[in-house]
């Protein structure tokens, strides 16, 4: 492997080191939290609210698919596709800042229309990264590859480490699963977003709040999706 590819390798590591760390305090007594309302939330609802979201996002992956650019980064080298990525990562945090703002500043109403349109952004985004390290949505396994890169991005200490080790070992894994969880995914996502987001319908500071929670959901993201991607191009430790 050349010098870029084994630079890569030791971000990846660090970036798995940091991922993989024990949530602060306040993260782990917001989710226990969460974890009670959740309890109180009577299983009809649950089940709603899981078919809601299981419904939106595979809209979304369809549409996706269909207005994606498949051959945007056809012979790029791995340095090439990571600029790119960077450059993908800037232009959707701009596209979500925006929304976040708008919705922000709407009030209770428009910030309820926040969760579907930052949804959408986020999923289109993913179908972006997936394109440029050069894997084909089309085919299922890819598609149910980006819905864990979402999951690894949004979700506790332990389904995190679950997750990573899935994109890890994805070659092998994707033999064997055949659905997502899809009411632990909108149950992980739904509580890691409530934190970031929590003061977004309050006047006055709801633009700010939206604006800057979407900006840096986006950045998390893009970091998860890159390096999630560099694992399965990076298949060997590499060597000097």
């Amino acid at each position: 492997m050349n010098e870029y590819e084994l630079l890569v390798y030791e971000e990846v590591e660090e970036w798995k080191r940091k991922l993989t760390r024990r949530s602060g305090m306040m993260n782990r007594i917001s989710k226990k939290a969460q974890g009670k309302i959740n309890e109180w939330i009577l299983e009809k609802v649950h089940e709603v609210m899981t078919e809601s979201i299981k419904g939106m996002v595979k809209a979304t992956l369809l549409g996706s698919k269909v207005t994606t650019n498949k051959n945007q980064a056809e012979g790029l080298t791995l340095a090439e596709r990571d600029e790119l990525a960077r450059k993908k990562i800037s232009s959707y945090q701009k596209t979500a800042v925006v929304e976040g703002a708008g919705t922000g500043a709407g009030g209770i109403l428009l910030g309820l229309a926040d969760f579907p349109l930052l949804l959408t952004i986020e999923m289109k985004f993913l179908f972006e990264a997936a394109s440029v390290y050069g894997f084909d949505t089309r085919k299922y396994d890819e598609r149910l590859f980006i819905l864990h890169v979402f999951q690894l991005a949004f979700s506790s200490d332990e389904i995190r480490k679950h997750t990573l080790s899935e994109i890890e070992n994805w070659e092998s894994r994707k033999l064997v699963l055949v659905e997502m969880d899809w009411r632990k995914f909108q149950q992980e996502y739904r509580d890691y977003i409530d934190l970031a987001k929590l003061f977004q319908l309050v006047p006055g500071i709801g633009a700010f709040v939206g604006a800057y929670a979407n900006n840096n959901l986006l950045k998390h993201l893009g970091e998860t999706a890159m390096n999630a991607y560099r694992i399965r191009l990076l298949q060997k430790t590499p060597e000097l």
